[in-house]
């Protein structure tokens, strides 16, 4: 997916994703792993409530590959403010 169609798909109906989420595709996915980029792309298809709940470290993904990219996303937040 090109750097428009992830930035797009990023905005989410929820400022909080949106904080997490937006500056995670302009500092950080570029330098991902491509398993790590088709992760995070999957990532995206997911709904904002589910996505909320990992995220704000409220739930934990049983997924392993979603594991993975939601870990990368908590360590890289913040990073690059």
């Amino acid at each position: 997916m090109n750097k428009n169609r992830l930035m797009w798909a990023s905005r989410r109906g929820m400022l909080e994703l949106d904080l997490i989420l937006q500056p995670f595709v302009e500092n950080s996915y570029d330098s991902l792993e491509e398993d790590d980029q088709l992760r995070f792309e999957a990532l995206l298809e997911r709904e904002d409530q589910q996505l909320f709940m990992w995220l704000m470290k409220r739930e934990q993904p049983t997924d392993p590959d979603t594991q993975r990219i939601v870990q990368i996303i908590h360590d890289n937040h913040g990073k690059s403010s």
